[in-house]
């Protein structure tokens, strides 16, 4: 991830507790499971080791990418959202112009978004679509599948 990452003060809390629990129970176990496996015999044919190795870089990419989302972090206060246009921490209400299905989303960032809680990225085609529209207007996304088009119906904070 890269560039500045909007999110609430809520889940900026849940990252930093994330990242303290990778950081401290999370290194512990890997070690632990790094020198259990060591104890086995031969490191150059133990799979035990090699795999506990490879958790330890796995482990250590997650958190190097967690403290890069905290530190690219800028908090968006729901009482400062401008609801005149769709923009980050707004819900639109939207209808698909072709089956007339009504959907509400929530314009989040990547690391917040959540379909089945109805939140979508910003970086998403949908939330990029989405992006600057005002009520009335009709966003044309680039699917996958095709272009779909979204009238805006309602925006809120």
């Amino acid at each position: 991830m890269s560039g500045v990452n909007y999110v609430t003060k809520e889940t900026l809390e849940q990252m930093r507790s994330e990242l303290n629990g990778l950081k401290t129970k999370g290194r512990a176990e890997i070690a632990r499971a790094i020198s259990e496996a060591r104890e086995k015999g031969d490191l150059k044919e133990n799979a035990e080791y090699d795999a506990a190795k490879e958790a330890q870089g796995l482990h250590e990419a997650k958190i190097a990418t967690l403290e890069n989302a905290i530190a690219n972090a800028r908090i968006v206060e729901a009482d400062s959202i401008d609801t005149s246009k769709v923009s980050i921490l707004c819900k639109v209400t939207i209808t698909n112009v072709a089956n007339k299905k009504t959907v509400t989303y929530q314009l989040v960032s990547e690391t917040e978004a959540d379909l089945k809680a109805g939140k979508i990225s910003v970086t998403s085609p949908i939330g990029k679509g989405l992006l600057g529209k005002t009520v009335g207007d009709v966003a044309e996304v680039v699917a996958p599948n095709g272009k779909i088009s979204f009238k805006i119906e309602n925006i809120t904070a």
